[in-house]
Parts: C-alpha cells; structure tokens; sequence
C-alpha cells in the first residue's frame, strides 16, 4: 500500500478508537447532560430522568474538563451555563417529578434541591413537576436542562425533546411572565405614593363568605410563617394563605416575587385631606360589637378590623389602604353649603341636583325662592352619617333636598308675596332656628339658612309688577327722607357756620375772659385795699380825734383858767382878738394909716397923735360896740383897765407901721374941728 494510505487509515482508526472510547473534553463555559442508551436495569417507564441507572437521562450534571463516555452507551448533550442578569428574575419549570396536587398551580419548593442544582436531590426529596414556586435571581448557574427549563427575560434555556406541545406551552409561559413584567422585582417608589394589591394564584382557596384573603405571616417575630411581603410562597402557605386578593399590601420597597405565584396591581394611596375625615366600610373581617346603642335602629358601627362600618374615622393623611378590602367614604368636616339654585353649586358639588324651591303664596302667586343652607358635620358622628345614608350626596338628595323644600312651600302658604320680601330676614331668623332641630335628628348641625329674592318664571311678569310698585314706594319715602336729611344738612351748616366764626372770635373771647377775670380779681384786691385803707383812716381820724380833743379839752380848761385871770369871758375874747389882731398887723406890710397925715394943730406931735387917736377911736368904738365897754366914760372897773392895757399894746404895735407924717400946707386945712 501506499504509505499516504496507512497514514489516513491511522488517523480514522484513531478517530474511531476515540469515539469508540468516549473522550470528551467539555468547555468550562459548558455543561453537559448525559443520556445513557442502553442499561441492564431496563428503561424508564414515566420518568425522564433515571435515577437508579436505567437507560435515559441521567441526573448528574457533567461539567467543563476531559472526560471518558463512551458512545456506545452514552449520548453526551453539551449546554451552555444559565446566566440570569443582574436584577431580573428566572423562572423554573420541571419536567420530571410529582404530578402537582388539585389545589396546587405551582411546584414546592426543595430546599434539598439546591435552588434547582441538584436534580437527583430535587426529584428524591419529592420535587414536583410543572412550573415551580421558587424563582432563581440573578448569577450564573449549571442546571441539568433536560429536567429544568429556564425562562430568562432575554432567553429560554432548555434541551429539546422533540415535541411541539411542550415548546408552544414553553413560549406561552414566557409570553405570559412578559405580559406581567415578571423578569424583573416589584419596585415601589416613595415618591409615587402607591401601593401594591397582591393576588394569590397558589393555595387554599377563600371561603364563600369571604372576598378578600386575611393577611398572614405577617409577623416578623415569627420566622417560621413569616413569608416576607409573599417574597417566600412556602412559608405563605404554611402560615395558612388563601389564593386570590390579599387584605395585605405592599408598600414601598422591592419585593422578589415569583409572578406566577402572586402578581401584584399598583394603585394610588387612598389620601383623606385636611378638612374631611374618612369613614370605613370594610368588607372582610369578623363580625364586630355593635357600638350604636338599642334606641339607633339605622345600623352598627363596629370595632377597627370587623366587617362594616367602622366606629372611629380616619383621621387626615396618606393611607396604604387595600380598596379592595373595603373602602374610604370622605367625609368634609368643614361647613358645606347647600344651593337650592339652578346652574349653582357649592363646593363640595354635593348640591349638583338642587333647584329653587317652587312657592305658591297666600296671594295666589308662585314665585321660586332661592336659598342656601350652611351646615356642619362633626368629626365624631360622620361614621352615623355614612352608615344611614351611604354618602352625603345621597343624603342631601334623599332627605334634605325634600324636607327643605317642603318646609318652605309650607311657609309660602301662610305669606303674601309683599311679605314673604318684606319680612325675609324674620323667616330666615325663624327657618334656622326650626330647622336646626331637624337637622339634628340626621346627626347634622345646621349653621344658618340663607334666603334669595324670590323670582317669577320667565312667562309670568305679575310679580315684576309689584316690585316695581314697591321700588317707587321706596323711592318716594327715600325723597321724603333725603329732604329731611337736606333739611338737617342746612342747620347743621349753619351751626358749622356760626362754630367757625365762634371760632375766629375765640382768641378774643378769651382775652377779654381773661380781662373780665382779671379786672375782678383787681377789683377785689382794690376793694380789699379799700377796706385796709378806710380802717387805716379810721383808726387814725379816731387817733387825731382823741388827740384834737384831749387838745380841746386842755384848750378848754386853759381858756377857762385864762377867762377866769381876766375877769371874765368877754375880756377873753378881746385879749385873743387883740392879740391876733396885732400879729396880723405885725405880719402883713399894708398900710393902715395914711402916710400923708393933715396936721390940724401946730406942732410935730400933735399930728402923729392926731392920726392914732383916730384908729384908737375907731378900735375903741368896735370893742365899746361888741363887748358892751365904754371907754369914754370917766368911771372905770377893773376890767376896764385891762381892756385899756390891751388897746395901749395895740396901739403900739400900730405906731410900728405908722410912717413918717407929711405936712399939709395951710391951705389944705381943714377949719373943722378934729373929731
């Protein structure tokens, strides 16, 4: 032969030594399953995985490196390594294992089974076939795929057995898991204000009577039913879950939960805000106590956590509340107005069906009354409200809107139309009071009624007409009141008027009050001085008196004593007149002789004493006259001798003034004798 030939016959005996051998060296990013041809131990008759060496698939996992199998008895599947990427989930279906029980959907969980590892572990420890409660999170994982298939987001890792049935169910559950985003965990953001409604599709199933699973397991202090926000289905079930809607939710956070187990449906927080309260109507629970008393006919009120209304509202904030299990009735604590108005509401919109209240009067008119009612319902009493009426809008179409309605067409009937305009506030006063007493039998506090002007249809104009009679009564009595008020006006500007000039004069006025008090004050003190001065001169004129007289009266006795010396009272008086009457002459300058003297006699002497005996006689002749003396007679007392003595002292101080005589001449003689 050629040696070209014995090459290629040793290389194909080679090759088929090889494979009559089995070496096979498996990557390390490859596992391989190995499927046995043939066994003395039989085949296997419902298993697909052979446990006890029967001829099928074995349940060891073969992993990367060099191994002998032979090909005669071994068919070696390679596969790759599952990797289930970071935060996504993989679900698990088996194909060999216990058929599932009647209540079951899913697969128990075998712990044994090292999270689906271990197929001999799983299939011994009474793993079940079909889709599994366990889930696989994320890593890189060796799985015997002809007992497991794995259904990632991205990909289906599985070894084919040829049949159409199983890959059209394969790709149903994928389909499925997308439709629920079950490759991904529950993420609940704080930020959106939601929660997650839980639905079971594992377990017992709910009793008739009950439509909401209870909450279970919930209790951390309980680890062995305490299945973690469902994130545990076997310890779910252990703790005695139901299947279908569960009473506990899930709140904020991430939650790993297998979605063929449980899916979950995020709904908004039930919010009550500040001004209503939230009234509770749970739908599960047991049977509560009821808290309303014999006398109250209209329903219970029981306890938090039983079945009906709940006694206690809500108070406001955010509840995680599960609107399934029940549901949260807001209720305004505020006051909350009524309109019985066409096209008006008020702002809760509770009054969305009201209309004016149809009247017919006791003068045969049908005006519609518009009014508004304001009331008030406690906090305390809103559970009553809810509980005998369901809802406040119910309440004010059921009850209010007819008792109010009513109550008023009955007052209608007993006022003509000028009255029921002309005395509104008195209804309206009278309609509080009488219908808070109503309210009050509803658990209402009726705040006030407040009555419209009432208003005639469209087609009838009767009451139009007596308004306007009424508007020109009004303005003719508002004519006579604005003429008073005029007239008022003019003397109040007049006493303006006289004010400000009063005003004007008032700096003077006040002078002259000043003066005016002023001269009174002087004036007092004048007459004050007046009163001082006048008992000053008193005191002195009475002083100067008693002196005078005590002078007069030593006067009197001197004169006395002096008349006495003379001899009597009319020598006195000549010796005072002489004696004045020489002082007089002494003092004055006049002449009382002539100075030319007519010397009738010869001599120098005889003149001089010619001119002296002259005054001589004539003084004599005075006092002879006044005081009864006769000087010419030749008898003389002794009186007359001093009278003498006294008319000598005369006569000389008169000699003292007498001048010089001066001489007459002859001729001028007188030829009569000298008297």
């Amino acid at each position: 032969m050629d040696p070209l030939t014995y090459v290629i016959i040793g290389v194909v005996a080679l090759v088929v030594l090889y494979i009559l051998l089995g070496f096979r060296i498996i990557p390390n990013s490859k596992i391989a399953i190995v499927e046995k041809w043939w066994s003395l131990k039989g085949s296997l008759n419902e298993q697909i995985i052979a446990l006890h060496g029967e001829a099928g698939f074995q349940p060891q996992v073969i992993r990367g490196g060099f191994h002998v199998l032979s090909p005669l008895m071994y068919k070696v599947h390679i596969c790759p390594l599952v990797t289930v990427p970071q935060g996504q989930i993989a679900y698990v279906f088996a194909r060999d294992g216990k058929p599932l029980e009647p209540i079951q959907t899913l697969g128990k969980v075998i712990p044994e089974g090292s999270n689906f590892q271990n197929a001999r572990g799983f299939l011994e420890n009474g793993g079940q076939k079909g889709p599994q409660r366990g889930i696989i999170r994320e890593g890189t994982y060796a799985f015997h795929l002809a007992q497991f298939i794995i259904i990632t987001e991205d990909r289906t890792y599985y070894l084919p057995m040829g049949t159409n049935a199983e890959e059209a169910s394969i790709q149903k559950m994928a389909v499925l898991l997308k439709e629920r985003d079950g490759f991904r965990p529950i993420v609940i953001k704080g930020n959106e204000d939601r929660v997650g409604i839980v639905t079971v599709h594992d377990g017992l199933s709910l009793n008739r009577e009950d439509i909401i699973a209870p909450a279970v397991g919930d209790d951390p202090s309980r680890p062995e039913t305490y299945h973690n926000n469902f994130q545990d289905p076997e310890k779910f079930l252990k703790a005695g879950g139901y299947r279908g809607r569960q009473y506990q939710v899930l709140v904020e956070g991430t939650y790993f939960v297998n979605r063929f187990f449980a899916t979950v449906e995020l709904i908004e927080k039930t919010f009550v805000d500040v001004g209503y309260v939230g009234v509770v109507v749970s739908y599960i629970g047991p049977k509560g106590t009821d808290s309303t008393g014999e006398d109250y006919k209209h329903g219970e009120l029981v306890e938090k956590g039983a079945r009906g209304v709940w006694q206690d509202p809500l108070m406001p904030g955010k509840y995680a509340f599960n609107t399934y299990a029940g549901k949260i009735i807001r209720v305004p604590t505020t006051n909350i107005i009524l309109k019985w108005i066409s096209n008006q509401s008020g702002a809760h919109l509770f009054d969305e069906n009201l209309k004016e209240v149809s009247l017919i009067t006791k003068d045969a008119f049908e005006p519609s009354l518009p009014l508004s009612v304001v009331m008030h319902i406690d906090y305390k009493k809103a559970p009553l409200v809810i509980q005998r009426f369901g809802d406040i809008k119910m309440l004010v179409d059921q009850t209010l809107d007819p008792m109010v309605s009513a109550y008023f067409k009955n007052i209608g009937q007993t006022k003509t139309l000028i009255q029921i305009i002309q005395e509104r506030s008195e209804i309206q006063a009278r309609s509080s009071a009488e219908m808070k007493v109503k309210f009050e039998h509803y658990n209402l506090e009726l705040e006030e009624v407040l009555i419209g002007t009432p208003a005639a249809s469209a087609n009838d104009n009767k009451i139009e007409i007596i308004l306007a009679q009424l508007r020109d009564r009004q303005i003719a009595v508002e004519r006579i009141e604005t003429y008073t008020q005029q007239e008022r006006a003019a003397g109040k500007e007049k006493e303006l008027r006289q004010a400000e000039a009063k005003a004007k004069q008032q700096t003077i006025l006040t002078e002259s009050d000043i003066n005016i008090e002023i001269q009174g004050n002087q004036g007092k003190a004048d007459y004050q001085r007046s009163l001082q001065e006048a008992a000053k001169i008193k005191a002195i004129a009475e002083a100067e008196a008693e002196k005078e007289a005590r002078v007069g009266i030593g006067k009197a006795i001197a004169i006395q004593e002096q008349v006495n010396a003379y001899g009597g009272p009319q020598y006195q008086v000549v010796q005072d007149v002489m004696t004045k009457f020489t002082a007089a002459i002494q003092q004055s300058k006049i002449d009382i002789v002539p100075k030319t003297v007519v010397n009738m006699g010869g001599g120098q002497g005889q003149g001089m004493g010619s001119s002296v005996n002259a005054f001589e006689m004539l003084l004599g002749l005075l006092i002879s006259n006044k005081l009864g003396v006769d000087f010419t007679s030749g008898a003389a007392t002794e009186e007359d001798l001093r009278v003498k003595e006294l008319k000598a002292s005369i006569m000389k101080a008169m000699e003292q003034k007498v001048a010089p005589p001066v001489e007459v001449p002859e001729s001028a003689k007188s030829s009569e004798p000298k008297k």
